[in-house]
């Protein structure tokens, strides 16, 4: 048996390249959601409030329920929670 290594786990999840930045992109924006959420210290019903969505999205958001968001989900909610996000696109190695 051959052991393959991966550089990310979304690399050994997808099926190929650009499904695996697309998740990691999505990992990292929820990642960085769910920081800022908690950091807020609301109820769930208020955080849910300020974002524009309800309280049972939230749930899936704090819960990492990723195949639930888009990646455009993902940013337009950063952008209410005051995020600012860069997208760094360059040649692949």
């Amino acid at each position: 048996m051959r052991t393959r290594t991966f550089a990310k786990v979304w690399d050994a999840l997808e099926d190929n390249p650009a499904a695996a930045a697309t998740m990691t992109m999505r990992s990292n924006v929820m990642a960085a959601l769910t920081d800022t959420v908690r950091a807020w210290d609301l109820t769930q019903a208020k955080a849910a409030r300020r974002l524009g969505i309800t309280q049972p999205r939230l749930n899936d958001l704090l819960r990492g329920r990723i195949d639930k968001f888009s990646l455009d989900a993902l940013l337009t909610l950063a952008t209410r929670a005051g995020l600012k996000v860069k997208i760094d696109v360059r040649k692949a190695a």
